[in-house]
């Protein structure tokens, strides 16, 4: 199986080409339309800010593309900022647009927490994941439990417009926020998999074998 990872100039890229190749899968990093559209599933990664990824995108030409390959319905996973790419705007420095797969908006964590007190942001750290109402069967987080650990860098967090795209949540400074999604082909996470350990390797193979 070919995997191709979006290069848009912003990411970890080869961290996640790592815990593909660790898997055995034929992963490969491309900006190149014609290369990653004829991959047999899709990585959309990124570390970094909203606005600059969507300039990028536009640069390079991936924004038809990366919509077109998620229409095939072919497995595709994003992954941090991925994950916020795929939603309709963000309040990261202004209002800006995304590539409106998901009904929804990005927006920043409050520096002060449900207490009142200072809040850490962005958030660094291993945090827990839950399930929203529905259980993890016949998803990527099949292979984990409810509160197992998974690894966080970010200062903003997404808000669908319908909770039926909400696979986990995840909690900080009191406040619940959606920590990945399941939408048809989509699986996307706010936390990194391929920092996770065991658990986040896991969740790659099971993407795959559940898509």
């Amino acid at each position: 199986m070919k995997i191709a990872i979006v290069d848009y100039q912003l990411g970890n890229l080869f961290s996640v080409q790592q815990a593909c190749l660790y898997l055995g899968y034929d992963a490969f990093i491309s900006s190149d339309a014609t290369a990653i559209s004829s991959a047999d599933a899709m990585i959309l990664p990124g570390v970094g800010a909203f606005a600059d990824a969507m300039y990028n995108m536009r640069k390079l030409d991936l924004i038809e593309p990366v919509k077109d390959f998620i229409a095939t319905t072919k497995p595709f996973m994003g992954i941090c900022l991925g994950l916020q790419l795929l939603f309709s705007e963000s309040e990261e420095f202004g209002c800006h647009k995304g590539l409106d797969i998901i009904n929804g908006v990005v927006k920043k964590f409050s520096s002060i927490d449900v207490q009142g007190a200072t809040l850490k942001v962005p958030q660094i750290a291993w945090n827990t994941i839950h399930p929203l109402q529905n259980s993890w069967e016949n998803s990527p987080l099949s292979v984990c439990n409810p509160g197992d650990y998974m690894y966080f860098v970010h200062s903003f967090y997404v808000q669908p417009d319908s909770n039926d795209t909400i696979l986990s949540t995840t909690s900080y400074g009191g406040n619940k926020y959606c920590s990945s999604v399941l939408k048809n082909n989509i699986f996307a996470c706010q936390f990194h998999p391929e920092k996770s350990g065991l658990h986040g390797i896991e969740i790659y193979k099971n993407w795959l074998k559940n898509s």
